[in-house]
């Protein structure tokens, strides 16, 4: 038995808005330098994902992504200094989060192991 964690911000109405697939495509933009790019290793479309990073920005009230234009070819976005630190402090509460989850696991795993497994007949 183990446990699972997880960790996705909310609004303050509770509402999902980032999680690992966030963070996910972030680093595809800036592996590729293509919002496009990123968004089709994830099997996500174009579309989809420019509402989900959107809606990224608009919760964090920052820009997160450069868009210069130029269609395909010329085209790029990049990642601004405040996209990386978010993705890096987005990892780091992750990780602590992940040790005190797993502290607080091994306590009641302790407990639970008081009680004999029963045999199944």
């Amino acid at each position: 038995m183990k446990v699972h964690l997880k960790v996705a911000l909310a609004s303050d109405a509770g509402e999902e808005f980032c999680g690992p697939g966030v963070l996910q495509l972030l680093d595809g933009i800036g592996r590729h330098g293509s919002i496009r790019q990123a968004a089709a290793d994830m099997g996500l479309s174009y579309v989809k994902a420019l509402k989900i990073l959107n809606r990224l920005e608009r919760e964090l009230g920052q820009a997160l992504l450069v868009r210069h234009k130029g269609g395909a070819e010329r085209g790029r976005t990049e990642l601004t200094p405040r996209a990386h630190t978010f993705m890096t402090d987005c990892l780091l509460l992750r990780a602590q989060l992940e040790r005190a989850a797993g502290r607080a696991f091994e306590g009641f795993r302790r407990r639970q192991d008081r009680f004999p497994a029963r045999r199944n007949p």
